[in-house]
């Protein structure tokens, strides 16, 4: 939003709230006042207005006189009146005690039927209309004992007035610090003096609920979200703000409840007050901290926390603080004005907001405290709009600050995200350098034709590294998922191909255990479909890994059907069924989570990372396949998943190798024999593992440590390719490469790196390497990638 229209918002707000100061002072209508205890109306039409019943009212100080009584003895005093303005007999009068008020009111001859709005009083009162009791508030008594305190807001209609109606007022007050009355009653029209009352109520009710409910909400979003403290704030000043609505100024809730105590509820009505005002203190400095002074702001929380403190004392006591209050107030609430600019200035998230709601929130507080000195009676509509125009501001404020902090989170998360990748990015590549030693040197000393026991060792060997290869590399793919990297191709692929590339794979561990691995495919196969070759053998070959790994006998059988299909699509379900252990059905779904299997002994008893199912079905899922199980504890267990593929027509490539060991390259004689080869590696470990298979295969090795030493080394009559590994110090693979390409040289370039070829695939096309062999390799995938280029 521009900043001019939240400005010309924020101005048009304050003007239609400037209206309620003037409220139903600024009547255009005559307002008679009473004269010597007289109010003529009768050149009024009470039908189409109200008239406050103020003047000069007949009193008697200490008197509880009966409305039949004769009028002698009496005063004249003005009506409302505090009696600590008041005087008797020329003497100022105390705050506790009672009196009688008398005031004849002249009626217009058609008046129909009327009605009086009568507010509370300090603190009791009992009113007779024409000598008949018409209402009451609490019990009036000539002592503390006997008098029993209640305010409450009342519209009693008068039956039959005739042309004049006598009223007669009795009020009592022994435990307020203030006596005697604020507001003056209202006579109008009985139908629409009910019917503002009901109005004024219900609204009321409707605004304490929201602001109720809406403090439920921000409790539970502090609860059980990031628990900010601005947020706990703002509940806790929803919560006790809620009952000021309807537990003060025409007090509806003590209407609803009248046998409420008066002791409660005016400890209620000051507590909620000042803690109101300290938690919208406590939000402001937890909103903005770089913006609130600390010596202000521990100010300003502690005093309004004391304040709160002195409502544990006697209601004459703790009352008497009040207008003090009101003054620190004002200037609380002006300097959460300054705070929320400089929060404008500083483009904090939501201080425009903040800003013209407290603007707002100052302009209804000035409201009600000039209705409370007596100065105008605000219009309850827009003291309304003002009120849900507050809460509706700082809601969005709120709803900044979450989305300001829900973004922030996610940064953080996804800064957390790249982090962990570039971590086991990293310590992929610090595994992969040694593993490469480990896993090329058994190759090396395997095709050396060991004795019978050092062959033994040396498979057991290559078996644990290869082992150690597929826990990093499982690892890497979960963590390459959740990062939302992974892509899937859509190349043709034969489905009955890849699954008996799988079998196979996986015949020789089936073997040495003693069980069968059989294969079924469905005689309606398609020859070519469209889809990710890698990705689904990479889900077969879980699963046939887990069948086989969790089968003690019997048989493991993969099978591949069709589903259905037409001329343009196939739906084939993959199938994998064991004789194993089984899986209780309260671990079924456990099985699919990340780090998990069934029984926390099986990674004693079986080995794994428990990585290999979560990942078959997160691929699955990306998919939009669901992975489905069917299993009973003893008998074994079934895995299937059934994917829809478009039928293909092009011609089939090569299937995804498989994953047991191949033959030594070796065995094929000298495929490189004459070839120079120019390796670039810098660590001593896999230049003697890289030179000792490439001079088996017939080649000639020239090796340089880094890239610098590699364009100096580099002979284009001699050297047929280079073999350059990326993470090198002086100069790296990338730089060497593009430096060797900027002079011209076209010979092919392979990485030969320890980082995932997802991560570098991108920037080694960019720089001009012509292929990646990713350490620690095989030496027939390192052999099957230079045929490609010799």
């Amino acid at each position: 939003m521009k900043p001019e229209s939240v400005r010309l918002r924020f101005w048009l707000l304050l003007g239609v709230l400037g209206a309620a100061t003037g409220g139903r002072a600024a009547e255009p209508l005559p307002q008679p006042s009473a004269v010597k205890g007289v109010i003529d109306l009768r050149g009024l039409d009470l039908r189409q207005q109200k008239i406050a019943l103020d003047g000069e009212w007949i009193w008697y100080w200490h008197q509880l006189r009966p409305p039949a009584a004769p009028a002698v003895g009496f005063e004249y005093t003005p009506y409302p009146q505090r009696w600590s303005s008041a005087t008797w007999q020329g003497k100022p009068v105390p705050s506790a005690g009672y009196a009688t008020y008398a005031l004849t009111v002249l009626l217009p001859p058609r008046s129909g039927p009327v009605a009086l709005d009568l507010p509370d009083v300090y603190t009791a009162y009992r009113l007779y209309a024409n000598g008949d009791l018409l209402a009451e508030g609490g019990k009036v008594g000539s002592d503390a004992q006997s008098t029993v305190p209640f305010w409450s807001q009342q519209v009693k209609s008068i039956p039959v007035p005739g042309d004049t109606l006598r009223l007669t007022l009795h009020i009592a007050n022994f435990h307020h610090s203030k006596g005697g009355a604020n507001k003056a009653p209202t006579l109008g029209n009985a139908a629409a003096m009910q019917l503002e009352h009901e109005t004024n109520r219900s609204l009321d009710f409707f605004l304490s609920g929201c602001l109720f409910m809406g403090g439920l909400f921000f409790l539970g979003l502090y609860a059980y979200g990031r628990r900010d403290r601005a947020i706990l704030y703002f509940c806790l000043f929803c919560l006790a703000y809620c009952y000021r609505i309807v537990g003060t100024d025409e007090y509806a809730l003590h209407q609803v409840f009248p046998g409420l105590s008066w002791f409660l509820t005016i400890r209620l009505e000051y507590l909620t007050l000042y803690l109101g005002v300290t938690m919208f203190v406590l939000y402001t400095r937890a909103l903005y901290p770089d913006d609130v002074n600390r010596l202000v702001w521990r100010f300003m929380a502690w005093t309004t926390a004391a304040f709160a403190a002195t409502t544990l004392l006697p209601p004459a006591v703790f009352t008497r603080f009040l207008n003090p209050f009101l003054v620190l107030m004002f200037a609380y609430i002006a300097y959460a004005m300054y705070v929320y600019w400089l929060a404008v200035r500083r483009n904090r998230p939501g201080g425009r907001f903040a800003l013209a709601s407290t603007a707002v929130l100052m302009i209804v507080f000035l409201a009600i405290n000039l209705e409370y000195f007596g100065v105008t009676t605000p219009d309850n509509l827009l003291l309304f709009i003002g009120y849900v125009g507050f809460f509706g501001l700082q809601s969005l404020v709120l709803s900044f600050r979450f989305a300001f902090s829900f973004k922030k989170a996610q940064e953080q998360a996804e800064e957390g995200l790249r982090a962990k990748s570039e971590f086991l990015s990293t310590m992929s590549h610090e595994i992969r350098t040694p593993l490469n030693g480990v896993i090329g040197m058994t190759h090396l000393l395997l095709d050396g034709n060991p004795r019978p026991d050092q062959k033994e060792q040396l498979d057991v060997m290559l078996f644990s590294a290869n082992n150690l290869l597929s826990i990093v590399n499982d690892i890497l793919d979960f963590n390459k998922i959740e990062a939302g990297k992974i892509t899937f191709e859509r190349v043709p692929f034969d489905p009955a191909a890849l699954a008996r590339n799988v079998v196979s794979s996986f015949r020789g561990t089936a073997e040495e255990k003693g069980i069968q691995l059989r294969l079924t495919l469905d005689d309606d196969l398609p020859v070519r479909v469209l889809g990710d070759p890698t990705r689904t053998a990479q889900v077969v070959t879980n699963l046939v890994h887990n069948a086989i790994k969790f089968t003690h006998d019997g048989s493991v059988r993969v099978s591949v059907q069709v589903d259905s299909h037409n001329e343009r699509e196939a739906a084939l379900t993959f199938r994998v069924e064991d004789t194993g252990i089984g899986i209780d059905p309260d671990k079924q779904q456990k099985i699919f989570e990340r780090f998990t299997q069934a029984d926390t002994s099986m990674t004693r008893g079986f080995g794994g990372t428990g990585l290999g199912l979560a990942i078959c079905k997160r691929i699955l899922d990306l998919q939009e396949v669901e992975l489905c199980l069917r299993s009973e504890p003893g008998k074994g267990s079934t895995f299937w998943f059934t994917q829809l593929f478009e039928r293909g027509t092009e011609s089939v490539v090569a299937e995804p190798p498989a994953s047991a060991p191949q033959p030594a390259a070796a065995a094929n004689g000298n495929p490189l024999d004459g070839v120079a080869v120019l390796l670039v590696e810098d660590a001593p470990m896999n230049v003697l593992v890289a030179r000792g298979i490439l001079n088996r295969w017939g080649a000639a090795v020239d090796v340089a440590t880094n890239g610098r030493e590699a364009l100096d080394k580099l002979d284009a009559d001699r050297h047929r390719l280079v073999l350059m590994d990326l993470h090198m110090p002086v100069m790296d693979g990338y730089e060497a490469t593009r430096l060797l390409r900027q002079r011209g040289e076209t010979l092919p370039i392979i990485a030969l790196t320890a980082s995932l070829a997802f991560e570098v695939q991108e920037k080694v096309l960019s720089t001009g390497l012509n292929d990646i062999v990713v350490k620690p390799f095989k030496p027939d995938d390192l052999l099957g990638v230079l045929k490609k280029y010799v």
